[in-house]
C-alpha cells in the first residue's frame, strides 16, 4: 500500500506548514465517499484539524448503508443489527488540499473507515480495492491504471418541458444543440470553465491530462493520467468528479455524470485503462508480440467470464443500463478485440511496451472504487486460474453477438448475488450491504407513479 493511501495522519510538519501557509483558511470538509460515490463528511473548524489529522474522527458505520437519496439501508446489517455503532475515520496521506471554487476559503481532507482495533472497515470501498491491490501485490505486480470521465454541462434552469437542456455559453450567448466531436470551438466556448478545472486539479494533485469534447452537446471527457495505485486513481476520479461540479456550479451551471441524462443523446461512460508491472517496472502484458503476451490474454479471460457478475457495479442505477444500446459505444456483450470501440474490452493502439487494456462497460455515475475493484478482480481471476479468453473481436461487435449482458439492474442484482466470484473477492458480508442498498433503490422506483403514466392512462383507461 503507498503512503498516499494509507489511513494513517499526514506528515504532521507537512499539516502545519499547509496551515501556515493559508491562515485564512477556516472551514475543513472532512470527506468520506460512500457505497454509491457520493461523498459525505462533514465540517471542522480550523481549531479542530489538528485533532482530526493526529486522531481522526467517529462517524456512524451506517453512513455506507445509505441509498443514493442518503435513507438508511435497515437489510444491510450495519444499522439496527449493531446498534448503529460509530467507526473510526482516518485521513489518507496527503491529502489535505485548497477547495477553491468555494466563496468561503475552505482546504478538504479525504478520510477513510477502520475498525477499532485499526482494522480496515469491510463495507469502505476503499478497502475493498485494496484487497484485490494486494492479491496482486502477492503475485509480484501492480496495476497501473489511468480513467476517462464523461460528463455533460447543463444549465441551472430545465427546458420548458422539464428536461435538462445545455446552457448558454458565455463566449455566444447561445445554447450548443449540435456538437462536433473533438471540436475545439466547443471548448473555446467554454474556455473560463475548463481553466477552473484546470486550476482546481492542480492545486488538489489531480494528474488531469486531456480534455475533448463528446459526441452530444455539452458533453464532455476528461482523461486522468495514469498512476501505478489503483486506489489512488479511484480517488482521483472521485475527486475530479466533485471539481468537475464544482467549477459548474460557481460558473453558474451544473455538471451531471448521470449515465444517460438524455433519452435520444449519448450516454457518460468511465472507461478504466490499466496494465500490470512487475517489481522491476516492466509491463507484464508486454512480451515484444504484436499481440501481447499469456498473461494479457487471461486477464481479458477473466473479464470476460466475470463481466455479468460485476455489471451491478459498473452499471449500479436504473437509469445506468439506457446506456446499452447497439451502436451506442457502450457494449452489450463481454466481447474484446484489437482497437476496436465496439467490443467491451479494448487493446489500444500503440507502443507495445505500453500495451494495456481499456475497460470501456462502466457508467460515470459508478463508484469509481468498485467499478475499479470489479475490473481488477477479473483480470486477477483469470491470471490465476490461466482462463483463456474467446477469440478477438474484428469488426462491428454489435452485429456479430446477442446483448447477453444484464439489461437492467434487477438482473445485475441476481447475477451478482448468485456469484460465486463475488463471494470469493468482495466477501458474503459486502455481497449483503451492496445488495440490499440497490435493492432498497428499486424497490423505492417500483413504488413511484411516473407522469408517463398518468399521460398514458389517466383518462384513456
Amino acid at each position: 500500500m503507498s503512503d498516499e493511501n494509507k489511513g494513517v495522519s499526514p506528515n504532521l510538519e507537512d499539516a502545519h506548514a499547509f496551515l501556515a501557509q493559508h491562515p485564512d483558511i477556516e472551514v475543513f470538509e472532512l470527506l468520506i465517499p460512500d457505497t454509491n460515490g457520493v461523498v459525505r463528511g462533514k465540517w471542522v473548524p480550523r481549531s479542530a484539524v489538528a485533532k482530526v489529522l493526529s486522531s481522526g474522527i467517529r462517524l456512524p458505520s451506517s453512513l455506507f448503508a445509505l441509498d443514493i437519496w442518503g435513507n438508511d439501508v435497515s437489510d444491510s446489517g450495519l444499522v439496527f443489527e449493531t446498534g448503529d455503532r460509530d467507526a473510526l475515520c482516518l485521513p489518507v496521506g496527503r491529502s489535505l488540499k485548497e477547495v477553491p471554487w468555494l466563496k468561503r476559503r475552505t482546504a478538504q481532507i479525504v478520510m477513510s473507515m477502520y475498525e477499532n482495533d485499526g482494522s480496515p472497515f469491510f463495507g469502505d470501498p476503499r478497502h475493498r480495492l485494496q484487497h484485490i491491490c494486494d492479491l496482486f501485490g502477492k503475485l509480484g505486480l501492480r496495476p497501473v491504471v489511468a480513467i476517462e470521465l464523461e460528463f455533460y454541462l447543463l444549465d441551472r434552469e430545465p427546458a420548458p418541458d422539464g428536461r435538462p437542456q445545455p446552457p448558454m455559453s458565455p463566449t455566444t450567448g447561445r445554447r450548443q444543440f449540435t456538437n462536433q466531436v473533438y471540436g475545439i470551438e466547443e471548448l473555446h466556448e467554454f474556455e473560463d470553465f475548463f481553466d477552473g478545472i484546470s486550476r482546481a486539479a492542480s492545486l488538489q494533485g489531480l494528474p488531469v491530462d486531456t480534455t475533448v469534447a463528446e459526441q452530444a452537446p455539452n458533453q464532455y471527457e476528461i482523461n486522468l493520467h495514469h498512476v501505478s495505485d489503483a486506489v489512488q486513481a479511484a480517488e482521483h476520479a472521485i475527486l475530479l468528479k466533485r471539481v468537475i461540479k464544482g467549477v459548474a456550479q460557481a460558473d453558474l451551471m451544473n455538471a451531471t455524470f448521470m449515465a444517460k441524462p438524455y433519452g435520444d443523446m449519448a450516454g457518460n461512460g468511465m472507461h478504466i485503462h490499466f496494465s500490470l508491472i512487475d517489481k522491476d517496472g516492466k509491463n507484464v502484458f508486454d512480451d515484444g508480440s504484436p499481440t501481447g503476451s499469456e498473461m494479457l490474454r487471461h486477464a481479458i479471460g477473466g473479464m470476460t467470464d466475470t463481466m455479468a457478475d460485476v455489471m451491478a457495479f459498473l452499471a449500479p442505477n436504473i437509469n445506468s443500463y439506457r446506456r446499452f444500446q447497439a451502436g451506442s459505444h457502450a457494449p452489450v456483450h463481454p466481447c474484446w478485440g484489437y482497437d476496436n470501440r465496439s467490443t467491451a474490452l479494448r487493446i489500444p493502439s500503440g507502443e507495445r511496451s505500453a500495451i494495456r487494456i481499456e475497460h470501456r462497460v462502466g457508467g460515470a455515475d459508478a463508484n469509481p472504487f468498485l467499478s475499479m475493484a470489479a475490473v481488477l478482480a477479473g483480470a486477477y481471476h483469470g491470471i490465476a486460474n490461466k482462463i483463456e479468453p474467446p477469440a478477438p473481436t474484428v469488426g462491428n461487435a454489435y452485429a456479430q453477438y446477442e446483448a447477453s449482458l444484464p439489461d437492467n439492474l434487477a438482473e445485475a442484482l441476481l447475477a451478482f448475488e448468485e456469484s460465486e466470484f463475488i463471494k470469493t473477492y468482495f466477501g458474503e458480508a459486502y455481497m449483503r450491504l451492496y445488495s440490499s442498498c440497490k435493492w432498497q433503490e428499486l424497490a423505492t422506483f417500483g413504488s413511484q407513479v411516473t407522469q408517463l403514466e398518468y399521460d398514458s392512462y389517466l383518462r384513456t383507461v
